[in-house]
């Protein structure tokens, strides 16, 4: 059953690496293609679908870039157009991207734009430390969820319900159970499908398509806009506004702002930095499968190609997150936030076995964050490990109890409970041992500090 499938092993978690990989570099090659078909001004559909150009230039980074090269410079000669040409269009598109990216006008209040939530100073996560994110056309409407990072965005696979791959151990039948999607619930797979979620969402950018055309059209980059799209573009405003998708989801791509893989911890595995006595402490309970067991959702090795970790392996789990009771939507205690059955995934909503699933974000720029899980229930490393060492020792720590009986999974109905992991470090009971020491939480958050991007060695 799919419900238990969410209580995945360290085995399983590995396979998840590997097919992202190859998914990332599929699609890549795929949108190369078409946008090499165009010629000259590039179509809306056509040129947009250039996403993962970008990507694929970059994907060198993760040790894939000659292989992928290969693929994109025989696609561009069999449309008649030159890898140059093909890799100009998308430097347009890219920074299209980046300045409609930060344009407020976009919205519907006119003051709120991409990087109103997505902070570059904060890997592109909020800089305050609210709960949920103000939005709407007064920007007094509040979310429901906490702001996910874009960036390491580009090696997410687009979501199944059975994960299969048997590139690491040639066993097909291993079922990694729901993975992918790039939000929390896994409901979209490419960006552009990403970017118009807050675009049109009423507690976000609350605008329309009509209002974004508009908008562009009034843009100092407008001229741009009509050189990588065509001179007619702003004549169908379904164009404009699927080409502005596009847009942004080239410049989410772009390798060195999004996934540049600089940090310490890069430089480590690289053999050109030196962890601290605290980060190796860190780094050896983080991999510890009978403590935190952290690596088996948040792969820290190196793939047998050489790519980078992501730190992520991308698969929909249930851990149980207490309600945040300071949450709107929360006030009402009919209301619960299911995840992957929604109530904002509606293509599952009638499935059980996936109440209560979310999406395991990266832990790359983890410490430049400042509020954690779906929810944003909490605002510190601290509170965040301290609920993975004792959520299941010391349960009255985090949830509400009544009539002294403590309300455990308060933010999850008791007929999706069987959903919820109990591998390690859910697997203890009242009377154990907290899974971590309050120094041992010191070195795993050390260590976390080493996958902040920007890592110099002359400032250490």
């Amino acid at each position: 059953m799919l419900r238990r499938l969410a209580r995945r092993s360290t085995r399983i978690r590995t396979h998840a690496r590997t097919q992202a990989r190859s998914a990332r570099l599929m699609l890549a090659a795929l949108a190369l293609a078409a946008l090499a078909a165009c010629d000259g001004g590039a179509s809306p559909a056509d040129g947009a679908n250039g996403a993962g150009a970008r990507g694929a230039n970059a994907n060198a980074n993760a040790g894939n870039g000659a292989k992928l090269v290969k693929i994109s410079t025989r696609a561009a000669a069999t449309h008649g157009q030159s890898r140059a040409e093909v890799y100009a269009q998308v430097r347009r598109m890219t920074a299209l991207g980046k300045q409609i990216f930060f344009d407020p006008s976009l919205s519907g209040s006119g003051k709120m734009s991409c990087a109103t939530c997505h902070s570059p100073d904060r890997a592109f996560t909020p800089a305050n430390a609210l709960d949920v994110q103000m939005g709407g056309a007064d920007m007094h409407r509040p979310g429901m969820r906490a702001v996910p990072t874009l960036k390491y965005l580009q090696a997410v696979p687009a979501f199944s319900e059975h994960y299969h791959d048997s590139d690491d151990e040639g066993d097909e039948s291993v079922d990694a159970g729901p993975t992918g999607g790039l939000t929390w619930d896994g409901r979209v797979d490419h960006g552009a499908d990403q970017a118009r979620i807050p675009l049109l969402s009423s507690f976000e950018m609350a605008s329309t398509p009509h209002k974004v055309t508009a908008a562009v059209r009034a843009a100092p980059y407008a001229n741009a806009f009509r050189e990588a799209f065509g001179e007619h573009v702003f004549d169908d405003e379904d164009a404009t506004f699927k080409a502005v998708l596009k847009s942004l989801e080239t410049f989410e791509q772009a390798p060195d702002v999004f996934y540049p893989y600089s940090s310490k911890y890069d430089a480590y595995l690289a053999g050109k930095a030196t962890l601290t006595a605290a980060e190796l402490r860190g780094l050896q309970l983080f991999n510890d499968e009978k403590k935190g067991n952290c690596a088996s959702c948040h792969i820290s090795q190196r793939a047998k190609d050489g790519s980078p970790p992501q730190f992520s392996d991308f698969g929909l789990i249930a851990v149980g997150v207490p309600r945040n009771r300071a949450l709107a939507v929360n006030r009402d205690p009919r209301f619960f936030d299911l995840g992957a059955c929604g109530p904002e995934r509606t293509d599952l909503d009638h499935r059980e076995e996936f109440c209560g699933l979310f999406r395991t974000p990266t832990l790359r720029n983890v410490t430049l964050k400042k509020s954690f899980f779906h929810n944003g229930i909490y605002h510190s490393l601290e509170d965040v490990m301290r609920f993975y060492s004792r959520r299941d020792t010391n349960p009255q720590e985090f949830y509400p109890v009544v009539k002294g009986r403590v309300r455990k999974f308060d933010d999850l109905p008791r007929r999706y409970w069987t959903n919820l992991n109990t591998d390690a470090p859910f697997d203890r009971k009242p009377g154990d041992a907290p899974v971590y020491t309050e120094a041992e939480i010191k070195d795993v958050i050390a260590f976390l500090g080493t996958l902040t991007d920007g890592w110099q060695p002359t400032a250490h």
